[in-house]
């Protein structure tokens, strides 16, 4: 079994994986690659001091300039690739967008709050850190794991536009509610956050927005120059592999900005993993298997899976630094976070692709484009 390239056209018919020969060796070897990267990023935040600290350093109005550059840079290639005109297809399929919504924002948060109680009782700072992660849906990373799942773009397109509406509404409410009115409810420890709308917007706008509008230009004034069949067979496969370079930096950089303490306190980090690990591991196979049950066919199922698995980590990590400070445990829990999502959702795809032959019908798509699948 293999991940779909990313970077040359698959000439296979839609359904069928790609031939593992016509794969780069970039896509081939991507398991390794990002293990190396996480290496690379541990062994930099280890052995140069204060690169951590440099690195951190390196942003606007608290927005950090390295990640945001690698995040962009992998996030516009599959933006690009979006088909902008078969987006009605999607709004309308209401099964999939309440699906979402419900597992974004009401079953990932109650996940999130039992596992981290369930887990972390005695560790509050870590434990808060872990519900601030579970209120910060996905809206950048997720892209790249439904692309190399095959899953529907144009669908992943709509839901993290709606996660990111939703996000800006409700993510202060949220955590005012469960880290303060639940427990309170319950008998348990009560905190609270420091989220202003304008915060969660910033990185709605830097995250989604900016490689959003870039994709959409890039496709409407490439057909309307070149075609589509230049744009799909010539454009997309040229900038298709920065997707990856995108990603593998990303997660140089993560890597190193906390590389210390996660060597550090490694006994630490394997306690907050263990919930974040059953998280994602829950949270794709129940938005998987309500998929498959509603008949949503392997793209959308594979894409709603996605999308509901994935967390906001940027956000996640600067609200808990605004509220607890850089070196708190609610910080390190965040950063914890996507250190244990890329090799979880890594691993993921493989089960997703696994699972592609089961779908024997596969209701007709919008999406239905063999280029850098």
């Amino acid at each position: 079994m293999t991940i779909p390239s990313t970077s040359t056209p698959d000439a296979s018919t839609h359904g069928h994986p790609a031939v593992a020969g016509r794969l780069s060796t970039l896509d081939r070897f991507l398991p390794v690659w990002i293990g190396v990267a996480m290496l690379v990023g541990l062994l930099l935040g280890r052995v140069i001091p204060g690169l951590g600290d440099a690195l951190a350093r390196v942003e606007v109005d608290g927005v950090s300039l390295p990640i945001a550059l690698g995040l962009l840079v992998m996030m516009y290639p599959v933006l690009a690739k979006v088909r902008y005109d078969k987006l009605d297809s999607v709004t309308s399929d209401k099964r999939m967008l309440v699906s979402s919504l419900v597992l974004n924002w009401v079953v990932g948060p109650a996940l999130m709050f039992a596992l981290a109680w369930i887990f972390l009782p005695d560790l509050p700072a870590y434990r808060t850190g872990l519900i601030i992660v579970g209120l910060a849906r996905c809206i950048a990373m997720v892209i790249i794991w439904n692309d190399l799942a095959c899953g529907d773009r144009e669908a992943a397109a709509v839901l993290v536009a709606l996660n990111s509406i939703f996000q800006v509404i409700a993510f202060a409410g949220l955590g005012w509610f469960y880290l303060s009115v639940l427990p309170g409810w319950l008998g348990l420890e009560q905190t609270g956050i420091d989220a202003s709308p304008w915060d969660i917007a910033r990185s709605v706008l830097v995250f989604l927005g900016i490689p959003l509008l870039a994709g959409f230009l890039s496709r409407r004034i490439g057909e309307k120059r070149r075609g589509r069949e230049w744009y799909e067979s010539t454009f997309i496969p040229r900038v298709a592999p920065w997707a990856l370079y995108g990603l593998l930096f990303t997660i140089v950089i993560l890597f190193a900005l906390q590389g210390d303490a996660i060597t550090s306190n490694p006994l630490d980090v394997v306690r907050i993993a263990v919930p974040l690990l059953l998280y994602f591991a829950l949270m794709w196979g129940g938005g998987f298997a309500l998929g498959a049950g509603l008949g949503l066919g392997y793209e959308r199922t594979a894409t709603l899976a996605f999308t509901a698995a994935g967390n906001n980590f940027e956000l996640a990590i600067a609200v808990a630094i605004a509220t607890f400070g850089a070196a708190s445990g609610q910080a390190l829990a965040g950063v914890v976070g996507p250190l244990i999502e890329v090799p979880a959702l890594v691993a993921l795809v493989y089960v997703s692709l696994a699972l592609r032959g089961r779908f024997t019908t596969t209701p007709p798509m919008p999406s239905v484009a063999p280029e850098g699948r």
